[in-house]
């Protein structure tokens, strides 16, 4: 904890809490890491669903539908987490329901034909729902343990040690994975054991932020319950009062669709297209968490002394030119270029993200605005996906083309980032 300055963190807030904090995202790092980007996704493709043409469509059909639901609930359970004070107990309820529906993915292999695709499909819907949850709350802490000035340090400091949890996760797996080859056993033996591996590291892990993280929180008023539509259009109505909280969330949706597509689609992308086989996929995976969490812990320092917006905008130009380089390259080596840009570039934009939507959200109101920024990361990740999956089959399986269309929403994000102003959009959050 040298290398973490206090001057960053609000008066009354110590470093095991912000250590505490950041083991959440070391803990459901492994999540997105594991199931989500390198090892369920293949399976459930090549070995679930046979490889059947519709499977990567079923794919992500069942993360969109995860993603709608939390869209449409998120605003109105995080007003509620606000109100009463609780959003270490919804976040505590999150995570079990992550960690057990992980967990059950394991006895998916069991299953054949279309009862083995509706479960698993039913799991990553259930699993994605909650892990998304959890995200967004742990979010909503961030203004509570950091000044205005730390957000940014804060952030990247907890979005690396993040990184760090889905490296430990995906090489333990990994080595296991390697270990069961060499034995000659099939991914239906070592999959299962990976989401087990995956489920345990998550949930004890996470033990640490519950024992260390404080609710600093206070009940308030009662108000009336309201439905997750009322919830969320009341909450956008409030919202619109923020202009630039506002354009951060437009912002978001296309910057965050590009990022979705590299979590979602990379490992399919470095297999079906450059030739990359599940093992070397992996490896590939763990390097670009390694740069994720170089960018992330290092630009939180960065992002604090030049500004939010601009060190946002910076990480943007290097998607662009991500999307750009694996478009043309041929080789291994080169997409290794790729991948490693897209790593320092996830990190910090990730970072960047948060803490922007940190400094200009409403004091009072951070679980609920924070809701607003998942339903914003959500629709992105419904659009970039699918979008990509689109341009795939209208181009008759292009994924060059797709990648490169791809850039489009990463300056559509950087165009949009250009109208908020920070200083103005920080005054509006503490007028109220």
């Amino acid at each position: 904890m040298a290398l973490f300055p206090a001057s960053a963190l609000r008066p009354g807030v110590r470093k095991r809490e912000v250590f505490g904090w950041a083991m959440y995202d070391f803990a459901n790092s492994g999540y997105t890491t594991v199931v989500i980007t390198a090892v369920f996704a293949a399976y459930f493709v090549g070995g679930i669903a046979k490889g059947a043409p519709w499977a990567a469509f079923a794919w992500t059909a069942a993360l969109s539908t995860s993603y709608a639901i939390v869209m449409l609930t998120m605003p109105a359970i995080g007003a509620w987490a606000d109100q009463h004070a609780a959003k270490k107990r919804v976040l505590a309820f999150a995570t079990v329901g992550c960690v057990l529906a992980t967990a059950a993915l394991a006895v998916t292999p069991r299953f054949s034909g279309p009862s083995g695709v509706a479960l698993a499909m039913a799991l990553i819907i259930v699993s994605n729902a909650f892990y998304s949850y959890g995200e967004s709350l742990t979010g909503a802490f961030l203004p509570e343990l950091a000044t205005a000035e730390g957000m940014g340090k804060v952030s990247g400091w907890g979005w690396s040690f993040g990184y760090v949890g889905g490296m430990l996760a995906l090489g333990i797996c990994l080595a296991y994975v390697l270990w069961s080859q060499s034995k000659g056993l099939p991914a239906a033996h070592f999959v299962p054991v990976t989401m087990l591996i995956t489920a345990v590291i998550y949930g004890g892990a996470a033990c640490a932020t519950f024992a260390l993280l404080p609710e600093r929180a206070k009940p308030q008023a009662a108000g009336t319950e309201a439905g997750a539509w009322q919830q969320l259009l009341a909450t956008y109505r409030q919202a619109r009062a923020y202009r630039d909280f506002m354009w951060l969330l437009v912002c978001t949706v296309f910057y965050q669709g590009g990022v979705a597509v590299a979590i979602t689609l990379a490992a399919i992308y470095a297999e079906q297209v450059i030739g990359f086989v599940a093992s070397e996929t992996m490896v590939l995976i763990f390097v670009l968490n390694i740069a994720a969490a170089l960018g992330a812990f290092s630009f939180g320092y960065v992002q604090d002394r030049i500004g939010h917006k601009v060190s946002l905008a910076g990480t943007l130009v290097a998607w662009i030119a991500v999307c750009v380089i694996a478009a043309m390259v041929s080789t291994k080596g080169g997409f290794w270029w790729a991948a490693a840009i897209a790593g320092l570039a996830m990190g910090s934009s990730q970072s960047a993200g948060r803490a922007m939507t940190g400094y200009l959200a409403p004091p009072q109101q951070l679980a609920e605005f924070f809701g607003l920024w998942t339903f914003a990361t959500r629709l992105a990740s419904i659009i970039g996906p699918l979008s990509f999956g689109a341009i795939t089959w209208m181009t008759g399986g292009n994924q060059r083309i797709a990648i490169l269309s791809t850039a489009v929403l990463f300056v559509a994000g950087l165009l949009l980032l250009l109208p908020i102003d920070m200083q103005r959009g920080r005054q509006a959050a503490l007028r109220s």
